[in-house]
């Protein structure tokens, strides 16, 4: 299923979600200059779960180092399907959340939801060396509020069947409740394996998700939450 516009938001722009959009791409275009050297200079900036883990037995100056991956890596992406994907959901789903919280509020909880992603994926594997990159954790994050806060809110959606490709709007809760247990079932699935499989970090995904559903309500004036609510 891929999602090309939503029901609730006033304008598809707003500022801090284009902000967010604008520095992953910035942060991509880097990258690719890079060219080959791209992996070993963009190294340091990602997360791997064993580090933060054992923050304890580190130095103070690496265990900074670390602490910030759980931001830096946010910003990373592994190539231009993976860069699009979350961009498309963050462009869909983020203008309608940040006009519930606020651009202040709603810049916070988008990087709060990716270290609470980033410290799922700790909790699932944390002896885990596999550096982990790619915003879709705090994206999880995003997808989860809007499931508290428009819980009536339709998608417009490209649903393929077959050889036919289909534009059907489904209500929001159907959506992404479907899009949660395909990472739930992907994580658990994933047993021995460890929590990346195929290179998704289907943790990250759950944890950012759960965490959405619990700070939204917190992080939104209640006056909005309710107007939300009854749409």
């Amino acid at each position: 299923m891929i999602p090309l516009r939503d029901s609730e938001a006033s304008r598809r722009l707003s500022a801090a979600n284009s902000l967010l959009i604008l520095l992953n791409f910035v942060v991509f275009a880097f990258e690719m200059r890079l060219g080959p050297n791209a992996e070993s200079m963009l190294a340091p900036f990602a997360m791997v779960p064993a580090r933060i883990s054992h923050l304890g037995s580190s130095a103070p100056a690496m265990r900074l180092q670390a602490l910030t991956t759980l931001v830096t890596s946010l910003f990373l992406h592994g190539g231009l399907l993976h860069i699009a994907g979350n961009m498309l959901y963050l462009f869909i789903f983020g203008p309608a959340v940040e006009e519930a919280m606020g651009h202040l509020r709603y810049l916070c909880f988008y990087l709060l939801a990716g270290v609470a992603a980033s410290l799922a994926m700790v909790a699932m594997g944390p002896e885990s060396g596999v550096p982990v990159i790619g915003a879709s954790g705090a994206i999880a994050g995003v997808l989860g509020a809007y499931f508290v806060l428009y819980p009536r809110g339709r998608i417009l959606t490209i649903l393929p069947v077959f050889v036919f490709i289909q534009f059907v709007e489904i209500p929001a809760v159907f959506y992404l409740l479907i899009w949660f247990a395909v990472q739930l079932y992907a994580g658990i699935s994933s047993g021995a394996q460890g929590p990346l499989v195929g290179g998704v970090a289907w943790w990250a995904h759950v944890g950012g998700f759960l965490f959405g559903i619990a700070a939204a309500p917190i992080l939104t004036p209640q006056r909005v939450t309710a107007r939300s609510r009854r749409r």
